[in-house]
Order: C-alpha cells, then sequence, then structure tokens
C-alpha cells in the first residue's frame, strides 16, 4: 500500500509539473506571438477604430482616405498610425497567452468531465467540443481585453477638424496610457475600464470559436489533401509531397483570422463607439455638426448610453453599414496577423518540443 501511494503521488506531481510547464509555453509563446502580430496589424487596427468611432456625418471617405489624413496629421505620418501601441503590444501579450492557455485548458477539463473523449495527449477532439472550448476561451479573455481596448481606443481615436487635417486636439495628443487610465477611474471608478464589455465578450466568444474552428478545420483539409496526393505520388514512384506544415499554418491561421473579424464585427464596432463616446462628444469635437434631422446622441452630457442604446443609436443614424464601417481593412490585416500569429506559437512549442 505504501508503494501505491507513493506511485500515486509521483503521478500526481508528474501532472502537475507537465501542466505547469505547458502553462509557461502556453503564456511565453502566445505572448510573442501576440506582440509580433500585433506590430504587423496595428496601424490597420487604427484606421479601422477611427472609421468606426467618427461622427455623424463620416469625416473620412474610407480606409484609404483615413489612412492617407492620419499620414498628414501633424504628428508625424506613421506616428499616428501607431499612436498608443503601448497598450495594445501588452494587451496583445495578454490576450493571446490568455487564448491558447484557456483553449488547451478547456480541453484539458472537458477530456475530464467526458470519458468518450479521445483521452491521449495530442488527440484532436471533435469540431463541436472545439468549437465550444474555443468560445470558453474567449469569454474568459474578454474579461482580461477590455480595459486595454478601452484605453487602446480612447488613444487611438482622433477627432478630424473641418480643415480635413486629420489631427487630434492639442490635449489629446498629450494622452498618454497613464493619463488616460487616470481620467476613467477619476471619472467611473474601478468598472468604468470595463465599458463596452458586452460588445467584447459578443466578440470574444463567438469570434474565438470560429477563429479555433476555423484553423482546425482549414487545417486538417490541408492535411488530408497533402496525405492524399502523398499517397498518390507514392504510387507512382515519384516521392511524397514537399508541402510544407509551415504552409498549412499561414493558411489556416490567415482564414482563422478573417473568420474571427468578420462574424462579430457589428458587436467590436458598438464596443469602439462606447468606449470613445466621451472624446466624440467633446468641445473639441463641436465643430463636427449632425444634421436637424438626426437622432439625439445618448453620449451627450453624462448619460452614458448602453449596448443596445449604441447600437439602435448607430442603426437609426446609418443603417447596416454603420456596423461594418472599416470591416474590410480589418479583415484584410487580420489575415496576415492571424496566420503569423499561429505559426510562430506552433513553430515555437515545436521548438521547444
Amino acid at each position: 500500500l505504501p508503494a501505491l501511494e507513493n506511485s500515486a503521488d509521483d503521478a500526481t506531481q508528474t501532472l502537475a509539473k507537465d501542466q505547469g510547464v505547458e502553462a509557461f509555453k502556453d503564456i511565453t509563446f502566445g505572448s510573442i506571438a501576440g506582440i509580433i502580430g500585433k506590430t504587423i496589424e496595428y496601424p490597420f487596427d487604427t484606421v479601422k477604430v477611427r472609421l468606426q468611432s467618427q461622427p455623424y456625418p463620416p469625416i473620412y471617405n474610407g480606409p484609404t482616405d483615413c489612412f492617407l489624413q492620419s499620414l498628414r496629421s501633424p504628428e508625424g505620418g506613421f506616428r499616428s498610425l501607431y499612436r498608443g501601441v503601448s497598450a495594445p503590444f501588452f494587451g496583445a501579450a495578454i490576450e493571446t497567452s490568455s487564448l491558447f492557455f484557456c483553449y488547451r485548458i478547456a480541453q484539458s477539463a472537458l477530456q475530464t468531465l467526458d470519458p468518450t473523449l479521445p483521452q491521449g495527449k495530442g488527440d484532436k477532439l471533435p469540431l463541436g467540443t472545439l468549437l465550444a472550448c474555443g468560445a470558453v476561451s474567449g469569454a474568459a479573455t474578454s474579461l482580461l481585453l477590455t480595459p486595454i481596448e478601452l484605453v487602446k481606443c480612447k488613444l487611438q481615436y482622433a477627432v478630424t477638424s473641418n480643415n480635413g487635417t486629420g489631427s487630434a486636439s492639442p490635449q489629446q495628443q498629450r494622452r498618454s496610457p497613464l493619463t488616460v487610465i487616470a481620467s476613467v477611474f477619476r471619472h467611473h471608478g474601478i468598472l468604468g475600464f470595463w465599458r463596452g464589455q458586452l460588445g467584447t465578450l459578443i466578440r470574444e466568444t463567438g469570434g474565438t470559436a470560429a477563429w479555433f474552428g476555423s484553423y482546425e478545420v482549414v487545417l486538417t483539409a490541408l492535411r488530408r489533401y497533402t496525405d492524399a496526393a502523398s499517397a498518390s505520388e507514392s504510387r507512382r514512384g515519384t516521392g511524397p509531397s514537399s508541402s510544407s506544415p509551415v504552409s498549412h499554418q499561414l493558411l489556416a491561421g490567415a482564414s482563422a483570422g478573417v473568420a474571427y473579424n468578420f462574424m462579430f464585427f457589428p458587436a467590436d464596432t458598438i464596443k469602439s463607439r462606447m468606449q470613445t463616446e466621451e472624446i466624440a462628444s467633446s468641445p473639441s469635437a463641436s465643430s463636427v455638426t449632425k444634421p436637424p434631422n438626426s437622432a439625439p446622441s445618448a453620449s451627450m452630457g453624462n448619460k452614458q448610453s448602453t449596448f443596445w442604446r449604441s447600437g439602435a443609436e448607430l442603426w437609426q443614424q446609418q443603417g447596416l453599414k454603420g456596423f461594418y464601417r472599416g470591416c474590410g481593412i480589418t479583415v484584410a490585416r487580420s489575415a496576415p496577423s492571424s496566420a503569423v500569429i499561429f505559426a510562430v506559437f506552433e513553430g515555437l512549442k515545436g521548438w521547444a518540443g
């Protein structure tokens, strides 16, 4: 009996050690992959936020016009597009590491709860199970992500004056992550950092399920195609296929990025408007007027709009098109960014063993 107890204790310690190592890999490699991906996508994300958060009538004619106005900004060309990048770098590290960590933990938990699922390490779970794990991962990550995105959006958003320079007011140009954090806490308390949480929750829950699900589906399809091609070439005596696994990861990752951003983009638009409404309704934005027949904004005054009120206001002002402002540029930048994230993460895990 003592021998059995010692054996059980050793097995428990080994399992705990393995889980700790895997958690370290998820957090470290996910952080590295997230920062690299954010470096690629951030200028496009800045354009997206400015398109989503602009007042009515729109002050940009589209992504290209917004991009050119940002380049002409007195803040300094590309510097304007990377405005407030420190918070997103931190956020990208937190978001990506949390997504991969929670995704793996959710899979392990479901394997423990359901003995009928494949139990071997590395065994692929059914697609429905993977989608559920992705949704759980996104929901958990949204709690960490909302405060970071709140700061990011407030730093990215720049009110354009009537002269079309695309520049922010001097007060906005002096903003830093710390001044934004202090302002939010002073005016709204600790809960103010989770303004827009419902939008982030909807986007992350559904989007992350689509993100991991699309990646797994495309990767499996590519693997089956390669296996079939290899078998055919082997019968002809021409050798196996020369397709690189990295190319599979890049293509699957790009598909995942498109699915993540497109499917729940309206929720992200509402969230961005909620998180920047104080800036949009500030005195520095007063030169941008609304037409007489437009609905009064719920963001005016001290009363802050809710998620549903913001959505209804956007629908009344701009219709369906308003919910998808910036969608094209977001999907375009998400493909290479997501491809790099998956390739870097998988590559680092493969290198570490």
